[in-house]
């Protein structure tokens, strides 16, 4: 009886996938191969990741596979809190239906120096639909095995309970006035049962769905009945920093306004005009997509899905220091903003500018450059950009919800924000 019951408890633990999650989940590639990863609400192509419970609404899952051919790729979805550690509920409590599903939509390049395959999946579906709101973590994984990850993907499902108001205004800290942006904020919770509104709700505020500068607002400033007042003087203020830097690669037979040389053989390679430093103290207005990515071509394709191509893409930083004083990385939703061996620039003396070389697929791209002193763990998102109050940027409020005795953080509220005055 022992022995059966030691086997059972030994298949239990690998069909959940071993050992549970205990550090918070961010958007990984875990396969070099798996390229220009996007989730997004269907109703609009680079959206928020975000969909309402039992609306209707659908994410769309696209990523490419550059080793080509088929492959049998599996996906499950896992609840996690505000702070993207796993909820410690079963799948049933947060699950309708099954708990993993196949991808079986997908497509081979056509037309293209660089073949590939490329998924889709759109979800919720029959197989899998969330329950309940909150923050979800989206995996996919090989042959059926959760300890071959190919990738993860954060996104949420609201359960609109709450309404809220909110503005982007100059700083209380006059010294901040000039390069940030404060947002200001109130909540009402309505009937809402909220007996510790320090422990019950809390507000993310995120920036151009930048995680890492992301705020956490536990402690309203005041309370006026119902409603949740969040507008100290000192919280919620974030760096303006300039507009994103951009290039565009629709097109690999013309060059755009930031394109220097295409070149075309048994490869696609694309060489950027060489990127100043910018950080002027004056702000001055360009176009960006606030650090979104858009896949596509205008070579005649018309599916840019499968017909756009890729290509190496080559990026040189002008400035007066070196790598004895810091570390440069080139960041963007296009990787997550991830501080990696993959995004970090090379130093040549020769030139005296740093270099990096990318495999991306045809495109819009925003980026930016963030610097890293010597010495120091912290980045600095200013050191080749500024910042600057006028600066156009996206931000999202999240509201959660957690009372006293509950099991799971639900997400009850959500409001976008925009600088924009184009």
């Amino acid at each position: 009886m022992r022995r059966f019951a030691l086997c059972f408890c030994i298949a239990l633990f690998f069909s959940l996938g071993g050992f549970a999650q205990t550090t918070p989940y961010t958007d990984q590639v875990f396969l070099p191969e798996i390229k220009t990863v996007e989730l997004y609400n269907t109703k609009k192509a680079a959206s928020f990741p975000l969909i309402e419970l039992n609306s209707g609404e659908q994410l769309l899952l696209g990523f490419d596979d550059l080793q080509g051919g088929s492959r049998n790729f599996y996906y499950t979805i896992e609840h996690c809190d505000e702070n993207w550690t796993p909820t410690n509920i079963s799948p049933a409590e947060y699950l309708q239906s099954f708990t993993e599903d196949q991808i079986r939509d997908y497509s081979y390049s056509s037309s293209t120096i660089q073949k590939y395959t490329h998924y889709e999946l759109k979800f919720p579906n029959d197989n899998i639909r969330p329950k309940i709101s909150g923050n979800y973590v989206l995996k996919v994984y090989e042959d059926g095995d959760r300890s071959k990850m190919v990738l993860t993907r954060r996104f949420y499902v609201v359960e609109p309970k709450v309404s809220t108001v909110a503005e982007v205004v100059p700083s209380s800290d006059n010294s901040l006035r000039e390069t940030h942006q404060k947002v200001n904020f109130e909540i009402n919770y309505g009937a809402l049962r909220v007996q510790n509104p320090n422990y019950d709700i809390r507000a993310l505020i995120i920036q151009n769905r930048r995680s890492e500068t992301a705020i956490l607002n536990s402690q309203p400033a005041n309370i006026r009945g119902n409603t949740l007042v969040y507008n100290d003087i000192s919280t919620n203020n974030f760096q303006g920093l300039n507009e994103f830097r951009h290039f565009d690669t629709r097109s690999l037979k013309l060059n755009s306004d930031r394109v220097s040389h295409i070149y075309r053989d048994t490869a696609n390679t694309v060489v950027l005009l060489i990127d100043p430093t910018n950080n002027q103290p004056n702000y001055a207005f360009y176009y960006d997509n606030d650090g979104k990515f858009f896949p596509g071509n205008q070579d005649g394709g018309s599916d840019p899905r499968v017909d756009a191509d890729y290509a190496h893409m080559y990026f040189m930083l002008a400035t007066t220091r070196s790598d004895n004083d810091g570390t440069v990385y080139i960041v963007g939703q296009f990787n997550n903003y991830r501080l990696s061996d993959a995004s970090k620039l090379v130093y040549d003396p020769t030139d005296h500018h740093f270099h990096i070389q990318l495999f991306l697929k045809q495109g819009v791209y925003d980026y930016e450059y963030v610097w890293v002193p010597k010495g120091s763990a912290k980045p600095d998102n200013t050191a080749f950009g500024g910042s600057h109050f006028e600066t156009e940027n996206e931000y999202e409020i999240l509201v959660y919800y957690h009372p006293s005795g509950a099991r799971w953080t639900e997400l009850v509220g959500y409001r976008p924000l925009s600088t924009q005055k184009r």
